[in-house]
């Protein structure tokens, strides 16, 4: 009797061809909660600015299970434990750390749901398939959750020198077309070392670290955290605001049934955990729940909500202008005045297109994990300490800017 492979190979368009290492990975893979990655893009709306940009979720965590056998086999090599187990445990930690993104997360996190961010509910999609797959999933949930007594571990699911963003900024930006995204991934691996049980990088790879930490930087500006991509992630939380007031007042909406229980209600992290139903319908949400949604709020009779719907739908985006200082309440009260004029709508309703807010970003955070560099004789440093080319003390400092959004129509009187 031949036994069924599931120790599969894929052509990733990034790497080539790559491997499912381990059976256990292959079964996550082929459940139902994964295979939902594929329906989840992985930079939400940014293909309206990036034409490209149309991979998703489920393309990245295949990437960084790759990246991250590299890095173990590494690893392993210059002597360090690394048990089969655990070697397994994280390669799924890694595997599922996204699973708990909705649609357009970033974007609706807060919005979707109540103050539960994507780790959380990764969390609890892990914890469910671990009952399903009789406690298979124990390690990496604790290298996941930094649980498990090799801390090293989880910092190669999570820091700042992950594999998480090592893989997204090399996929993002060969999907965007933005070429100052590409890192040495390669180069920045095969550098690893364990020290004190956290991970570090051998002095001579910290050119390597200062091109990783400034493309990060030029990726979030240039791509992430792109204007236009703000206008069009804001105009989604906005329809997705108004539709949830619409519904609360008893409002006839369409909406596909995993999206209905979302919109009537208000759901928690409590909720999730006291309900669980609510995870197997959350497990049915991903994009096109959404703009088919709004594509047919696009002719609701509410005229807010049919607006914006149609903005989104048409890419008729908001204007966005940015600002070094926040908006006045004054300037934002007249241009809602005098957008309410124009439209024949409520002052109230003209909130929901001319609106303002802030954004920050920091290239490399001194409060969070480390960059360690780690020298011949042995000593440890910080990146922004033992940088010689790149003052990386500025970059570690947050850039706040401010924006306002509003329709074509009040270009003049700005």
């Amino acid at each position: 009797m031949i036994k069924y492979n599931k120790r599969k190979i894929l052509n990733d368009p990034v790497y080539g061809f790559i491997t499912v290492p381990y059976e256990s990975v292959f079964d996550v893979i082929e459940h139902p909660f994964f295979q939902r990655l594929r329906r989840i893009k992985q930079l939400g709306l940014t293909h309206l600015v990036y034409p490209g940009a149309l991979h998703t979720r489920f393309h990245h965590t295949l990437g960084a299970v790759h990246l991250m056998g590299i890095a173990v086999k590494e690893l392993k090599d210059k002597g360090y434990e690394i048990t089969e187990d655990e070697a397994e445990g994280v390669t799924l930690a890694i595997l599922m750390h996204d699973i708990g993104h909705g649609p357009f997360s970033h974007a609706l996190e807060h919005s979707i749901v109540s103050g539960v961010n994507h780790e959380d509910l990764s969390t609890l999609f892990m914890e469910r398939l671990n009952q399903e797959f009789n406690g298979k999933l124990s390690t990496a949930i604790a290298i996941f959750n930094d649980e498990y007594p090799k801390r090293f571990l989880h910092q190669l699911v999570s820091s700042q020198l992950d594999l998480d963003r090592l893989d997204y900024l090399r996929r993002d930006s060969f999907f965007t077309g933005v070429s100052e995204g590409i890192v040495g991934s390669d180069r920045i691996i095969k550098m690893l070392h364990v020290v004190n049980d956290e991970l570090a990088v051998e002095s001579k790879g910290i050119y390597s670290i200062e091109k990783f930490i400034v493309a990060r930087r030029i990726m979030y500006w240039q791509v992430y955290l792109h204007k236009t991509v703000l206008s069009a992630e804001y105009l989604l939380i906005y329809i997705l605001k108004r539709a949830k007031e619409l519904s609360k007042e008893g409002v006839s909406l369409f909406a596909t049934p995993a999206f209905r229980t979302f919109l009537d209600r208000t759901v928690t992290l409590q909720d999730f955990e006291n309900e669980p139903q609510l995870l197997n319908q959350f497990a049915e949400l991903d994009d096109f729940d959404v703009l088919t949604s709004v594509k047919v709020w696009k002719n609701h009779s509410d005229v807010v909500l049919s607006k914006l719907s149609g903005f989104m739908i048409d890419r008729k985006l908001l204007k966005i202008k940015m600002y070094s200082e926040p908006v006045s309440v004054s300037k934002l009260d007249d241009l809602r005045t005098e957008l309410a004029k124009q439209w024949n709508i409520t002052k109230e309703e003209s909130a929901y297109f001319v609106f303002t807010d802030s954004i920050a970003n920091s290239a490399y955070n001194l409060k969070h994990d480390r960059i360690n560099i780690l020298f011949k004789n042995g000593e440890v440093k910080d990146i922004t300490e033992a940088a010689d080319t790149l003052s990386l003390s500025v970059l570690s400092k947050p850039v706040e800017k401010h924006f306002l959004c509003f329709p074509a129509s009040l270009t003049n009187q700005l």
